[in-house]
């Protein structure tokens, strides 16, 4: 221990002596070696227990060898893998330096499927001058323009060809993106029912727990800030498209869709409780149970338990 302190206090010493343009050069009982003797003085040191001086010199670069990796010079499959690390600004920027690797179609498609999943345009022929790149550039541009006003977003989308005027395909867009804006998404979703109802169907609710399911379907749909129609109408879309998944468990169970719109609301009501600050009587887990099962009489006792135990341990279904 106490020797491996030594050599690294010695080699901060020798690092502080520098190094000059013919080679290294060091002190020695007030004699100073030249750089031709380093390393048999090395190796004499390292024989006597001390520092590697000749490592030292194999690691260190002139200014001229130093820089980046020229990707050229690597197999095309690797440069590609590195490259598709970028995002769309890092990878301009490498376009001034490698501009045919960096202008390649495959990154450019993979960063517009990356963060815009489903465009109608993806399962079309090409137009003539198609450029993945120059449709990323369209799809940004329009995901700023409906962040701004959903609407003239949409038929932005629509113009350039990247969306079919299809409440479907405007669905599955939406389902598929993550850089729109949720209150902007909601106005839109409040004004297009029909859109909304084909985003609901997307939604795979087989095999989860019901808050787990909420929670998830809250993530894509935002719920409104204030109880009112539009929550309502969120909540039945919900309940109905998880009793779809979820047939067995629903015979198991004796649930039905109003059931699960009853669980539905008792649970958002009991998340706020849980989660607020304001509320300091929290309600209880028999308080729960008691009053879930008067608005729901054929519900288990221990299934409702169950969601109490949810909201408690992993918080708000709608956050």
């Amino acid at each position: 221990m106490g020797q491996g302190l030594w050599r690294i206090a010695r080699n901060q010493q020798l690092q502080q002596q520098g190094y000059s343009g013919q080679g290294y050069l060091t002190r020695e009982h007030g004699r100073r070696i030249p750089a031709n003797n380093v390393s048999n003085t090395s190796h004499r040191k390292q024989a006597q227990g001390g520092i590697d001086i000749y490592h030292l010199l194999k690691t260190r670069k002139s200014k001229e060898q130093e820089g980046f990796i020229n990707l050229e010079m690597l197999p095309p499959e690797l440069s590609f893998t590195i490259l598709s690390y970028l995002n769309a600004t890092d990878l301009c920027l490498a376009s001034c330096v490698w501009q045919d690797l960096a202008n390649d179609e495959l990154l450019w498609q993979g960063l517009c499927k990356s963060t815009w999943g489903h465009c109608s345009i993806y399962n079309k022929n090409p137009p003539l001058g198609f450029s993945f790149r120059k449709l990323y550039m369209e799809l940004d541009e329009g995901s700023l323009t409906f962040n701004a006003n959903p609407d003239e977003g949409v038929n932005y989308f629509m113009s350039k060809g990247i969306l079919d005027d299809s409440p479907k395909e405007i669905a599955k867009f939406i389902f598929c993106t993550r850089t729109l804006n949720w209150k902007k998404l909601r106005i839109y979703l409040d004004e297009r029912r029909d859109v909304l109802d084909d985003l609901v169907t997307l939604h795979n609710f087989r095999n989860q727990f019901l808050p787990n399911a909420l929670r998830e379907f809250f993530r894509h749909i935002h719920a409104p800030e204030e109880r009112g129609e539009y929550l309502e109408t969120l909540i039945t879309k919900f309940s109905h498209r998880f009793c779809a998944c979820n047939p067995d468990l629903m015979r198991e169970l004796g649930l039905s869709p109003d059931a699960v719109y009853v669980l539905c609301y008792s649970l958002i009501l009991l998340s706020i409780d849980l989660t607020s600050p304001h509320v300091k009587n929290k309600m209880s887990k028999r308080e729960f149970i008691r009053n879930t099962r008067r608005a729901a009489q054929n519900i288990s006792e221990d299934f409702v338990g169950h969601l109490y135990d949810n909201i408690y341990l992993i918080g708000h279904v709608a956050a």
